[in-house]
């Protein structure tokens, strides 16, 4: 008998499914993310066209070594996140892509540490410690084992730490994005 006329799947391609299965995220939080990533990366393309395209002035104000960095590292992580968090999950790929995202996330929070208005910090640095400590609870439940920790923690990251100053570098008159999509 070959293993093409077998009625039944092997045990280890069940236990994959059974677990791949528990890995995904609901309805709700589904949507959340497919709606946020979908319009930050569309207003990113727009973002990034016009200033392309020469239809925005005074860019040069931007030409700093951390904004560069900065908007270096976040505009992958928008896609990439909102990837990560639909695609299934617990794959090798998965796990190497999770980590460059997340490598990438430290770098967004580190490189906003050196962008200060006017010599201060404002409100949207709240959100750097908040990133670092969701890179560390996010490594620490996977190293645990507490994936519906891990997947909570993922989710509350791309919409908080990534979506919530992503909106604010849209909707603040003066900031980078703002300018490139507006002006």
């Amino acid at each position: 008998m070959s293993a093409i006329t077998l009625p039944f799947t092997p045990k280890a391609t069940r236990t994959v499914a059974k677990a791949s299965a528990n890995f995904d995220i609901g309805p709700v939080a589904r949507t959340a993310i497919s709606l946020a990533c979908f319009t930050m990366c569309f207003a990113v393309i727009v973002s990034l066209g016009k200033a392309a395209l020469g239809m925005v002035d005074g860019l040069h104000h931007y030409a700093k070594l951390p904004i560069i960095i900065h908007v270096a590292a976040v505009l992958p992580t928008i896609p990439l996140g909102g990837w990560l968090l639909l695609a299934r999950k617990g794959t090798a790929m998965h796990k190497q892509l999770g980590k460059a995202w997340l490598v990438l996330m430290l770098i967004t929070a580190t490189s906003a540490i050196f962008i200060q208005t006017s010599g201060s910090f404002s409100w949207i640095h709240l959100f750097v410690p908040m990133t670092f400590h969701a890179a560390w609870k996010v490594v620490a439940t996977a190293r645990r084992g507490d994936i519906m920790a891990h997947k909570r923690h993922l989710v509350f990251t791309y919409l908080t730490a990534l979506m919530l100053p992503g909106l604010a570098a849209f909707l603040i008159p003066g900031r980078m994005m703002n300018v490139m999509l507006m002006g």
